[in-house]
């Protein structure tokens, strides 16, 4: 068990030197195939670990920390360079190297022909490792380290088409901002470490006493901050839109299996620290809440199909940070599991929409692909109604568990989550009526763009292989154009995930008698006295289920009535949603521009004068004192004898006068 913990880790690490040193000789597809391995290799070695956690029985027993070395010993700091396998790691490990995996194996597909393909997958395996060095690190440094990681790979795979502006600016944008939330997670671990004298979770939860008052409600705050960067809520997430510029692979890597879960994560771990503070919890629930409601309204009126997938996954992280601020771990959770599994399958599928439209995004300009991607279009019909909560997909499961806790906590939070609710079908409705049913309204698009591009210069693909560009020129040439079903490699994943996103709901199902079955279980351990009970009766159960449904139905039922009749309805999307509630403006308005004008007059002012000026100025004085003792250095000896006789003779004056 213990060399299979480290196995899970050590198998990405070792398939991305493998492929740093000799991915240019794999080449196509080989470097995608080593890449897949690694991962899959890793998933292999989480089920060896987990077997070895299911069979030491008991809550307290199944929390195994396993040390490799001291890693920094400078005082009384004393970090050790180890990882916790325990039934949350566990859980988060599994559904990163499953989902990852898969992701993986559609990538050798997705980025065929592509000029840096080796490269791409140095970076996906280094950001599986990271991840999972996030989740299993046996403490907060660690945990910072598999931090640093995923932010750092997360740079690399956005602007992975760097040539291309957009992409190149959009990664640096989410750098930036989670290097926002970065400082607040340094914070709090200096007043951890403050408070209890260690960075180790089982220390730091032996020692909450020590956190009591107002140092426990600034680290919990702190931990927040930092997750509401990586887990993109606000005032933290307009990077995860502009996060689309990156192929679709890492788009689903990011918001399904790695990344923006690690703030929900960290929260989860924390779960002792947070349950200290009421209105730490308060604030988590809030912000949650209604950036949930907030990412909700803005994807209701995106036309490019990445982005309305990217703000469902800002909106679905909010109904976590609900969940974690309920004090409902398990439900958040098993909300992430949910996520992963459909989310997942909604992006690999949008790859494949945009694969077989050559690199169209915009869904005004697709329609009637059913008939042409049928595989494609069957497995986005179970994501679809997954995420929007109808029984009995995994979403309605997992989406219920929340609001119900909401509910019983918080019913105005849970008011909020209910309309989210309807907008989340609405939205996704809107996507698969726009971009699978109806009339094609493709081809005078698609033609267009054609003719106006060279050959191999597409939007997403910005290299394509040569029997790609055939096809695009020999498309071009007859005026005629065909969207294509994806190749095997692509849609396998689809159809693993598509299983998954139907019955992932039996993870929580009631299982009387089967405790290492269910999820609840099988966590409860992990979080024993600070899980909230909601402590619903079987009849308000029955009737929020029933009220999910409906509201699940009528969001379908909503916007199939008004976009099946009509693809453009400029009413329905107004331009300050469109916009984003022009939340980038306003950054800009507050903080860019005064930044810019900050630095400008530094630069005049600070740097110019005062900095230079006084830098030039002691070389100045000192340009100056060289050239006036230079007069007296004349190379005449018998200028320096008279010096020197001087010189005496006014010492021996001096001396006559002391006597």
């Amino acid at each position: 068990m213990v060399y299979a913990a480290w196995a899970m880790l050590a198998l990405p690490l070792l398939g991305f030197l493998v492929l740093l040193a000799f991915g240019r000789k794999l080449g196509d597809p080989g470097a995608g195939w080593v890449g897949t391995t690694a991962i899959t290799g890793s998933f292999v070695a989480a089920l060896v670990t987990l077997s070895g956690v299911l069979s030491h029985h008991g809550g307290a027993h199944r929390e195994i920390s396993h040390s490799l070395f001291t890693w920094i010993a400078v005082g009384g700091l004393d970090i050790k360079a180890a990882i916790l396998t325990d039934p949350l790691s566990m859980t988060m490990a599994l559904f990163v190297t499953g989902v990852s995996a898969l992701i993986h194996l559609y990538s050798i597909g997705y980025m065929k022909g592509d000029r840096d393909y080796p490269k791409f997958f140095v970076y996906l395996n280094l950001f599986v490792f990271s991840m999972l060095l996030l989740v299993l690190g046996g403490n907060l440094a660690i945990t910072f380290v598999g931090w640093e990681g995923v932010g750092l790979c997360s740079y690399w795979l956005i602007s992975f088409w760097f040539e291309r502006p957009a992409a190149a600016s959009a990664g640096k944008k989410a750098f930036i901002y989670n290097r926002i939330g970065d400082f607040g997670f340094l914070l709090a671990m200096f007043i951890i470490f403050e408070k209890t004298g260690t960075l180790s979770y089982q220390g730091i939860f032996a020692h909450l006493h020590a956190l009591n008052g107002a140092a426990g409600t600034a680290a919990v705050l702190l931990l927040f901050l930092a997750a509401t960067g990586k887990s993109a809520q606000i005032p933290l997430f307009p990077w995860l839109a502009d996060a689309m510029e990156g192929p679709t692979p890492v788009s689903a890597l990011i918001h399904a299996a790695t990344m923006v879960t690690a703030g929900v994560y960290l929260m989860c771990r924390m779960h002792p620290l947070l349950g200290m503070s009421h209105s730490g919890q308060l604030v988590v629930a809030t912000i949650g809440v209604v950036t949930a409601f907030v990412g909700g309204t803005i994807a209701c009126t995106q036309r490019d199909i990445k982005k309305v997938l990217a703000y469902s996954t800002i909106s679905q992280l909010g109904y976590m940070f609900l969940a974690v601020g309920v004090g409902a771990y398990i439900a958040a959770i098993f909300l992430m599991i949910a996520h992963a599994f459909y989310k997942g399958l909604l992006f690999l599928g949008a790859g494949s929409v945009i694969h077989g439209m050559h690199d169209e995004q915009d869904l005004k300009k697709m329609g009637g692909l059913a008939r042409f991607m049928p595989i494609t279009a069957g497995t986005f019909v179970v994501a679809w109604l997954a995420i929007a909560g109808v029984p009995p997909l995994a979403g309605f499961f997992a989406k219920g568990d929340v609001l119900d806790n909401a509910f019983a906590a918080y019913p105005v939070l849970w008011v909020i989550g209910i309309v989210t609710a309807l907008l989340t079908a609405y939205y996704l409705s809107r996507l698969f009526v726009l971009a699978f049913t109806g009339n094609p309204r493709f081809l005078e698009a698609v033609n267009t763009r054609f003719s106006s591009e060279s050959s191999g210069s597409l939007s997403d693909h910005h290299d394509v292989s040569q029997s790609d560009q055939h096809q695009v020129s020999h498309e071009s040439s007859h005026d005629s154009f065909t969207p294509h079903e994806s190749p095997k490699v692509m849609l396998i994943p689809l159809v693993v995930l598509a299983v998954f996103a139907f019955a992932g709901g039996v993870l929580e199902l009631p299982w009387h008698g089967a405790d290492t079955v269910r999820l609840l279980s099988w966590l409860k351990p992990v979080f024993a006295t600070y899980l909230y009970h909601s402590h619903l009766s079987v009849t308000s159960s029955w009737v929020l289920a029933v009220v999910d449904t409906l509201v699940a139905l009528s969001g379908i039922y909503i916007a199939w009535r008004l976009w099946s009749k009509a693809w453009d309805r400029p009413k329905l999307e107004p331009t300050f949603l469109f916009r984003s509630w022009f939340l980038n403006e306003i950054y800009d308005f507050f903080i860019g521009r005064p930044g810019a004008g900050l630095a400008e007059v530094t630069f005049s002012v600070v740097e110019t004068k005062w900095i230079d000026g006084a830098v030039n100025g002691v070389a100045s004085l000192a340009r100056a004192t060289g050239s006036g003792l230079r007069r007296i250095q004349t190379g005449f000896v018998r200028q320096y004898a008279l010096g020197i006789v001087v010189g005496l003779v006014a010492l021996l004056a001096w001396m006559l006068v002391r006597a």
